[in-house]
This record gives C-alpha cells, structure tokens and sequence, in this order.
C-alpha cells in the first residue's frame, strides 16, 4: 500500500536500477519461455520447413532413400557439414559429409542471359559478350558439390568387408556400419570409390554416414538435410530397376564418361544411388582439384606383408626346384628355413594394419564376397603347407638327434624320403593361388594402376627375384646369378612402363597420368631408389659373377639390395596410386 507524505497523499514510488532488476528476475527465464513456446507443438520444430524434404511413405518393394542434390542452391556454406558433425559426434579431424566444386562453361540461351543483364547506360543489352553460335553464349560456370555416403545399390565396402561389419537395410537400403564388428582393416576405404568411410585412429575402427536412419525412422530428417538453409539436399525415393539401367548407359554410351556427376568415379562400380540435378545438365564441368597431385597413405605393415610373404613364396619356389635338380641341392633345408621365417615375418606385420588387432580371426567371415577375406585364407593355407615341406626338408636331419627315439628317428628317416613332387606341387599351386589373391585384393578396387595386368607382374615378379636372390645368397653359383638377373631386368621394365603415361600435352588427368606425375615429382627420391637398388642387387653384381662363383658376402649384399628394391616398389605401388575421387576443392 503507498505510503502516506507529510502532506496526507501517497508519496509517489521512486523506480531504481535495483527495482528494475528485481522485477526482471520475476519474469519468465529464456530457457522458461523457450520451454513454455515447445510444449505448444505436437510435433518437432521446424516441422512444417523439413517434412516436404523427405519422403512421407516407406520405400515400396524396388524402392529405396537416397539423397537428391540440387547443384544450382548449394552455396558451399557448409552448414551440412556441422550439422553432420554436431549431431554425430565426430572427431575433430572426421567428417561424414564433405564440400568441393565444379568449374568450366555452361551453354546459355541468349534470350535467357538478356533477360538478366540490367538494361543501363553501363550496361547495354546490345554489348553483350562474344556469342559463339546463334542464340546461345557460353558463360564460365562454378557448381558446389555436397556429397556424403550415396548407400549403392551394391555398394563395394559391404562386398569387400572381410568381417561383415556392414548391413543394408532390406526395407531403406540405408548402408550401415556395424561398429562393434569392425576390425580396422581399413579395406572398404579403398574399396569405396567415393572415400565416403574414415578411419578413426582413436577408436581404431572405420565410421561412415547412415543418412541419420534413427531420424527417419522417427519422420525427422537427417541432420544435413534439415541444417541446409537453401534446401539443397532432400531425401527422396529412387527405383532401382531404373537405377541399374542408369549405372549400364553410363558404362557403355557414354563410353567412360560419368552419366550421373562430371568428373567422379564410375557409376557403374557401385550405382550409387544419390540424384544430382541442375538446371545446366550439358554445362562442360570438372573438379576443382582435377589436375592435384597428392600422394597417398603408404600403409607400411601392408608393404611390408606383401613384400616379405611374396619372398618367403619365391623362397619356397626355389626349394621346390632346387629339390628336384640344380647345382645346390644340399642348402634346401636352410633356404627353406629362411623363407618360412620371412613369411612369417609377412604374416606378423600384416597384424600391425588393423586397429583392433584382437579380432584379426575374425578375416575370414566374409570369403563369399572379400578377395581380403580369401588372401587371408590362402595364405595360412601356404602357411601350412610351407610348415610341412620344411618339416620334410629337416626330418633327415632330425633323425640324427641323440635324443629322438629309434623308432621316431627311423619314421623321421623315411619321411625324408617323400618324393619331392609329393610336396613340392601344394607348394607351389597353394603360392600362386596366394599371389592372385593378394592381386585380385587391389584389381578389385578399380583402380587403373592396381588393374591384374599391372599387379599380377608386380606381385609374381617380386616372388622369382626374391625366390632367386634367397637361392643366390645361400649357393652364389653362376646359373643363379644369370637366373637373377634375366629375372630382374623384365621386373624393372614392368616397374617403369606406368612413366610412359607422362603426358603433359594433355589438359586430361587421368589416373594413370597423375600415378606417372607423383612417380616423377613428389615421389622421384623413391623411384630413384628403386632403380638403383633393383640395378645394383639383381643386375650388376650378379653380372660381375656369370662365369664364377661370387663371395657369399656378394650373394648376401644383392639379395639386401633386391630386398629394399622391391620394398621401395611397393611403397610406390600404394603412395602413387591415384585412384577417382568426388570433386574437392583446389
């Protein structure tokens, strides 16, 4: 009630800075207003702006979702990509969704272009650039590119997975990685033409865009779709039957060029099922970054597998011939003792790739789609049969042991005795049954340097000079020194012939040109390496010793020297391959 003033009437009440405060703290909070403004919605906020986004049925049978991407109302604003990031809690280094850009020329209707120049004394209608044909003007273009996972029809990381750590859904199509099953192998990486898996270091497995599934289930969209403020992406329903006539049109009219988005990957690998539309289809467009060069990771566990496991296989090669006729019979057992070490030493390293080591039994899960999976498989087989012939090969010697009974020396004795045929021919079928896995494990990646009639020499050739360099250090005789180098020679020419795709006349950059272009630039101390090691080990030295034995210290230098040689080839195999990518950003 106010209070009374010396005069009889209410005193008039003063309002200060506190008063005003106090009063403030009585209203409702921010985070009580917002409260209060939610509890009147039945359904999700912003619910009227993203429900034209996505689809209101479920896919019929045929049908699956997708993204559709409208190039024309992409700004490159990236709001997709912190979407993506925010709600998924990504690494700070890990990105689901990634930006890059399209440039070149797009044809324009004259009467189109008039239309939106500004009729002005600066301006003119009538001073319009040079129109190269009747009623058309070709203008320079630039088209962002916002691509995530396209979850393919049939989709290569699910096929190469050696553990079955992905799932499409039967009902969405939606490609799911299954985390709990994934053992960091890192091959759907390379088997995705789209780079669309990552690696992540800190859980040493792969993570990969699921178009948020547990969103659209809820009718939500996902989190890129609804973060676009000019609606550039939107879920939509695509048939696959169309689909798959689609990815083959592209394939054979268009002859190699990519029907579905201008210089990106085959969509004949994986059909993808993501929908790029634009209002400029015929405009004359490649990526941004279409002429980088940028090598790739080198992946040192798998260099040194396939180095070290292809060497112990050109091992066991030589004591399959040795054993049958040649000038040192009598070191097989020794040779055969080094190659079985060096392949496990391949097997051991091969470990070091995965980021769950723990569940490497687990490689085997997938043999029905996975050339991984086989390579795996193969391998240990030759593991086993390798065990055998060296048992074999030491049995003689074992029988001579003081403390081996009679009669398990007299069953050693006649185990020495197997024909060599017996167990030299699994050896040697179960060796290059592995050496065409290892290579159909890169064919299957479609990527041009890594095609069978590039890898195949690659991977045989490295098992004979390595086979023969093991043979040549153990018996330096001159037959195997001319061996070694009528071996080497053609392996060095194969390794060199991808230079001949060094063509800088050409505005074109293809994979192979970019392969040749690292090999030159970026990656020439490596190729120099190579060469002189490869020289050094498998042609000059043996060459100094055709007519006379070498000094085992010689035959001991060349086989190192081969070694690094074919170690520094395999570094380049992987750091130099170039495979096709989604348009990035210069």
């Amino acid at each position: 009630m106010p209070k009374a003033g010396h005069d009889g009437n209410p005193e008039e009440q003063v309002s200060t800075l506190i008063d005003q405060l106090l009063a403030e703290q009585r209203q409702l909070t921010a985070v009580a207003k917002f409260s209060r403004a939610h509890d009147r919605h039945d359904g999700p906020l912003l619910e009227s702006h993203y429900r034209d986004l996505i689809p209101l049925t479920a896919p019929r049978p045929g049908e699956q979702f997708a993204f559709e991407v409208n190039l024309d109302q992409c700004s490159g604003c990236k709001g997709c990509v912190t979407a993506c990031h925010s709600l998924n809690g990504l690494d700070d280094d890990e990105s689901w969704r990634e930006v890059g850009f399209l440039v070149g020329e797009a044809i324009v209707p004259l009467a189109q272009v008039q239309r939106a120049v500004k009729k002005d004394e600066g301006n003119p209608a009538g001073r319009l650039p040079y129109v190269p044909s009747p009623g058309n003007k070709v203008i320079p273009l630039q088209q962002t590119v916002t691509t995530a996972c396209h979850h393919c029809a049939e989709p290569g990381c699910m096929l190469g997975c050696p553990v079955l750590a992905y799932d499409k859904d039967p009902v969405t199509g939606i490609v799911r990685h299954l985390d709990d099953q994934c053992i960091g192998c890192s091959y759907c990486i390379l088997k995705c033409p789209y780079d669309v898996p990552k690696y992540s270091a800190k859980r040493g497995i792969v993570r990969k865009c699921d178009m948020c599934h547990g969103r659209l289930a809820e009718g939500e969209a996902p989190a890129c779709v609804q973060a676009c403020p000019n609606e550039a992406i939107r879920i939509t329903l695509v048939n696959l039957t169309e689909l798959a006539a689609q990815s083959l049109k592209s394939a054979t009219e268009n002859a190699g060029i990519n029907g579905w988005l201008p210089d990106s990957p085959d969509a004949a690998i994986t059909r993808p099922t993501t929908r790029y539309i634009s209002s400029k289809p015929n405009a004359s467009l490649r990526a941004a970054d279409h002429s980088e060069r940028k090598p790739q990771r080198a992946h040192w566990p798998l260099v040194l597998m396939l180095v070290l496991t292809q060497a112990g296989i050109g091992g066991f090669f030589a004591v399959a011939a040795l054993s049958i006729e040649g000038p040192a019979g009598g070191i097989t057992p020794g040779l055969a003792a080094v190659s079985f070490a060096l392949l496990s030493g391949g097997l051991l390293a091969s470990v070091f790739h995965l980021g769950q080591p723990t569940k490497a039994w687990r490689v085997w899960l997938g043999w029905r789609t996975s050339w991984l999976s086989r390579e795996a498989i193969v391998l240990n087989a030759f593991a086993g049969a390798a065990t055998g012939a060296l048992a074999l090969l030491w049995a003689d010697w074992a029988s001579q042991l003081k403390f081996v009974p009679p009669s398990v020396a007299d069953w050693l004795r006649r185990a020495g005795e197997i024909p060599v045929l017996l167990w030299s021919a699994p050896v040697v079928g179960l060796g290059l049954a592995a050496l065409y896995a290892q290579t159909m494990v890169y064919a299957d990646t479609h990527r041009k340097f890594w095609r069978v009639s590039s890898t195949a020499p690659r991977f045989l050739g490295s098992a004979l000079v390595l086979g023969t360099a093991l043979a040549f250090a153990f018996a330096p005789a001159p037959v195997l020194a001319v061996a070694l180098m009528l071996i080497s020679l053609p392996k060095l020419a194969s390794d060199l012939a991808i230079l001949k795709h060094a063509d800088s006349d050409s505005e074109l950059w293809t994979q192979l040109r970019h392969t040749a272009a690292l090999q030159l630039d970026t990656l020439r101390p490596a190729l120099v390496l190579r060469l002189l090691a490869g020289l050094m080990g498998g042609v000059f030295l043996p060459f100094a010793f055709a007519e006379k034995a070498a000094p085992p210290v010689v035959a001991v230098v060349a086989l190192g020297l081969c070694l690094l040689g074919e170690i520094s080839e395999r570094y380049l195999f992987f750091t130099s391959v170039a495979p096709d990518k989604m348009p990035g950003m210069p």
